[in-house]
């Protein structure tokens, strides 16, 4: 047992995404099998993978250090406004652009504020959704690990990738569009970015993650036919402002802040894998 519990210390990274990606594709092989008429999609699998790795390997201070960053507000007020604006930003170019080529109007312009008001707060606390399933896990817990030992660039494109596969049984039963795999990737860039000009606050992206959601289910209800090219130009929107980050930003890139990599605590010479 010690064994083990010394290898899971050595290997907390690898742990939890096994892990995340457990909890969130249980009901696969159920499914396979006949035994569930319908493939559920665990979203509280980074959550809860964060949770179990935290309690075995690092314990109380592990879990300040993650809590820390989980409830970190103090950051500058414009910050509070691109995590909840930009997101409607990049949707409102889409649909700009969208209707230029001439696609019809986007669904968001016939909702209410009161009903995007309603999906953006049932999403606060709804642990079977994106953001609140997500972001403890993949920008509270994994995302300080890579940087540890990775520049915030390295980290971003390993982070996308493996979040971006995490999504892929979405896309197998149809709760996905294709095209939202590669915009996966892309958008993790602006996490991290923003992950890290905020110190390391899981706040601000879990904000950023759920006015996302909460926007483009709104604006991506085109005419049929034109909501694939959407999801397409809406891809290639987050890459522009993605190489703007990177372009205008470079510092941030460079180096992430010490509060953005602080970790629990693990023996001399361990290195966070």
């Amino acid at each position: 047992m010690r064994r083990r519990m010394g290898w899971l210390k050595h290997h907390r990274l690898l742990a939890f995404f096994v892990l995340a990606y457990a909890i969130s594709w249980a009901l696969w092989p159920l499914y396979a099998a006949g035994l569930v008429t319908r493939m559920e999609f665990l979203p509280v699998g980074p959550l809860a993978a964060a949770i179990i790795v935290i309690a075995l390997t690092e314990g109380r201070p592990g879990f300040r250090a993650w809590g820390r960053r989980l409830i970190r507000w103090r950051v500058g007020w414009i910050w509070y406004a691109v995590a909840l604006l930009l997101p409607v930003v990049l949707v409102l170019v889409t649909g700009f652009i969208t209707m230029a080529l001439g696609a019809a109007a986007p669904g968001l312009a016939q909702l209410t504020w009161t009903g995007l008001l309603a999906v953006f707060a049932v999403r606060l606390v709804n642990p079977l959704d994106g953001p609140l399933g997500e972001e403890p896990g993949f920008r509270g817990y994994a995302l300080p690990l890579l940087q540890a030992s990775r520049p915030p660039l390295l980290s971003a494109a390993t982070l996308g990738v493996l979040v971006t596969l995490w999504h892929l049984p979405l896309v197998l039963f149809g709760g996905l569009n294709p095209i939202g795999l590669p915009t996966t990737f892309a958008i993790t860039f602006l996490y991290v970015w923003l992950f890290n000009r905020t110190g390391g606050s899981v706040l601000l992206t879990f904000l950023f993650h759920n006015s996302q959601g909460t926007f483009t289910v709104g604006s991506f209800g085109f005419a049929a036919a034109g909501a694939g090219r959407a999801e397409l130009i809406y891809f290639l929107v987050v890459v522009l402002a993605v190489l703007a980050t990177v372009v205008l930003d470079r510092r941030t890139w460079r180096k992430a802040p010490r509060s953005a990599t602080a970790v629990g605590r693990f023996p001399l010479g361990m290195r966070p894998m």
